[in-house]
């Protein structure tokens, strides 16, 4: 085992998405502890101010997540050498945040054929117009050529039969006696025709590689004649579940707790843009979790708890004994400073959440978001700050990540807080970055905003 720092995640240089994806593109494919585990092993709880190599040894917080996107690089330009990720053809309805590994170019004009932009009458030269008795539908099959002086009840969307100059909208038209049509403003060449190509001819390209597949991107590979998107895989991760004391069901009795990490994880890991295969229980049990870990071919195993230094806790000696590089051995943050990350194979990671729910859910957003952006190759989220509300108390060295609301452009800090506690963050919007030493009231803070408040693409939990 190696400490941070090491020449293999030195070598991994910095790659842009594009890069990313050009490395996936070599191989293109057609189209713990605590409740869950308050309390135990995890360093969850505030603690007294650890010795000082300990705290060496801890990475600082930006480093932190740097780290894991630099092993994130290195992993994917590994799995693209090997084929082990290329670009697959997913169908649009499973597609929603995944990023195109192919430019979308379009299969067809758009429109494909001149199109009524509204409901009303087609027409042909300058009126009054007879009107022919059945109209054009959309759907239907293109209709006969209009004459001039001609006129047909048309629907939006419908095929323009040819030769029509203009489209009268049906507010802007009556009959007469006679049943010819007259405008009650004037008509002009082309109006209200969407003419063939207007959007785009076949072949255009549409958007680039590395888009992010959001719902609009979707409506338009569609309407451009796609049934699948080519797109960078998810990343595929396994969740291990540590803990003799973790009940699954009904109410905490004879000191055993109800595991809240397990009910939590996939869905954040989902809205992260991973495809979590499995959920595993391993309890405290040394050789299930090695077997656990070896059986994996994962590009990620999440471990909860079992991160620190007691008489069950795993993950360290396991670590060891297949011989992982420890990339991330505790980091400078609260809660949820002994999470870590660890290199098990070129081309997989393992991070070792803590067991108090709130810590877990800074190990999520510390080192588990970073590496999977990173290897969906999603665009990083742009930094942004507000002014807080209130005074944080901060930790003396270490960072602190706060769960804020966000009210009329600032961060409200929350209270239960605590690194066991999950109330705060269920109510929040964000987690607010507190330096070391606390934030006064009105001073900005960074945010790192949470999937589903974010409003994005990342509400994605199947």
């Amino acid at each position: 085992m190696t400490s941070p720092g090491t020449r293999a995640d030195a070598e991994a240089e910095d790659l842009d998405v594009e890069e990313a994806l050009a490395l996936v593109k070599e191989n293109p494919s057609p189209a713990h502890r605590g409740p869950a585990h308050p309390g135990r092993g995890g360093h969850g709880a505030p603690a007294p101010h650890h010795p000082a190599d300990s705290h060496r040894r801890a990475t600082p917080w930006p480093e932190a997540r740097a780290t894991a996107e630099r092993a994130a690089r290195a992993a994917a330009r590994a799995a693209a050498r090997a084929a082990r990720r290329t670009p697959v053809a997913v169908p649009l309805d499973v597609a929603l945040g995944l990023t195109l590994a192919a430019p979308l170019a379009a299969l067809t004009d758009l429109p494909s054929f001149d199109t009524s932009a509204m409901d009303g009458w087609a027409l042909a030269g300058p009126g009054p117009w007879e009107v022919r008795d059945e109209g054009v539908l959309a759907g239907h099959a293109e209709p006969a050529p209009l004459t001039d002086g001609e006129a047909v009840r048309i629907a939006t969307g419908a095929r323009i039969p040819a030769d029509t100059t203009a489209v009268l909208r049906t507010e802007h038209g009556r009959t007469d006696e006679r049943g010819r049509l007259h405008p009650i403003r004037e008509v002009g060449h082309g109006q209200d025709i969407r003419p063939r190509g207007q959007e785009c001819r076949s072949g255009d390209q549409l958007l680039p590689v590395g888009t992010l597949a959001t719902p609009a991107v979707l409506g338009l590979a569609a309407a451009a004649g796609y049934d699948t998107l080519t797109a960078v895989p998810r990343p595929r991760v396994d969740v291990l579940v540590l803990g003799d004391e973790l009940l699954t069901e009904g109410l905490p009795h004879d000191g055993l707790i109800r595991d809240a990490l397990g009910p939590m994880l996939p869905p954040w890991l989902r809205a992260l843009g991973a495809e979590v295969r499995a959920v595993r229980r391993i309890g405290d049990d040394a050789k299930a979790l090695h077997r656990a870990v070896t059986a994996s071919d994962a590009d990620l195993i999440v471990t909860t708890g079992g991160t620190a230094a007691g008489p069950v806790d795993h993950v360290h000696p396991t670590l060891r004994r297949i011989g992982a590089e420890l990339l991330v051995d505790g980091v400078e943050v609260r809660p949820g400073h002994p999470m870590l990350l660890a290199r098990l194979k070129e081309d997989q990671h393992l991070v070792g959440l803590p067991g108090n729910p709130l810590a877990a859910v800074s190990g999520l957003l510390t080192l588990a978001e970073p590496l999977l952006r990173t290897l969906a190759a999603r665009p990083a989220p742009e930094p942004y700050t507000l002014p807080l509300r209130d005074a944080v108390h901060g930790h003396p060295y270490d960072t602190r990540l706060v769960p804020v609301v966000l009210r009329d452009e600032g961060a409200v800090p929350l209270h239960y807080n605590g690194p066991a506690m999950l109330r705060g963050v269920a109510a929040a919007d964000a987690l607010a970055v507190v330096p070391p030493g606390g934030a006064r009231s009105g001073q900005e803070a960074e945010l790192l905003d949470l999937p589903w408040a974010a409003g994005g693409i990342g509400v994605c939990f199947t």
